[in-house]
C-alpha cells in the first residue's frame, strides 16, 4: 500500500520568491487548498527546528469532529531555497508524524515544484486513516501556488 505520493508541477517564476512563500506562515494558508488552515502565527522559517502555529478548523474536511484547534508545524527538512519539509504536533498524542514537503528546481522556464506528503512513519494502528489531504489536494495547492507567484 502507498503512503505517499508527490505531485510535480511547472510554475513561471523565480524558485527564490516561491520559496520565500514557503517559509511564510501565512504563505502556508495562503496556498491551502484544503480550506482547513484558517491563519497562521510566527515568523518565517529558516532552519531545521524552526516552528509556527497555524489556527486549523477540521470542519473543513468534514471527517472527524475536531472544529477549531491549533498546530504547530515543525520544520524538519530544509536547503535553503531548494527544500522544504514539515511535521505538524497539535492534539493527537503522541504526534502523527506525517510530512509535508516541497522541493524545487531552477528550469529554463521556471521552476519545477514538487510537492509530497508522506504518512508512512505514522504508527500502523491509524494509518488506515491516512492520507488525510487526497493527491488531488496536493495538486490544487500547487495551482493556488501557480496562480499567486505567476506574473502574466
Amino acid at each position: 500500500m502507498t503512503e505517499q505520493f508527490e505531485v510535480t508541477r511547472l510554475i513561471e517564476a523565480d524558485r527564490a520568491e516561491i520559496f520565500s512563500l514557503l517559509c511564510s506562515p501565512a504563505g502556508h494558508v495562503a496556498i491551502d487548498s484544503s480550506g482547513m488552515l484558517q491563519s497562521a502565527d510566527g515568523e518565517p522559517v529558516r532552519a531545521v527546528g524552526d516552528e509556527f502555529v497555524v489556527h486549523m478548523d477540521r470542519e473543513s474536511l468534514n471527517d472527524l469532529p475536531m472544529g477549531k484547534y491549533d498546530v504547530r508545524v515543525i520544520i524538519t527538512g530544509f536547503d535553503d531555497g531548494r527544500w522544504i519539509e514539515w511535521t505538524i504536533a497539535g492534539t493527537v498524542r503522541p504526534p502523527l508524524d506525517h510530512r509535508y514537503g516541497y522541493r524545487l528546481e531552477t528550469v529554463d522556464e521556471g521552476t519545477r515544484v514538487t510537492s509530497y506528503y508522506d504518512w508512512s512513519r505514522v504508527h500502523e494502528k491509524i494509518r488506515g486513516r491516512f492520507p488525510i489531504i487526497p493527491e488531488a489536494g496536493i495538486r490544487a495547492t500547487l495551482g493556488i501556488l501557480a496562480r499567486t507567484v505567476e506574473r502574466r
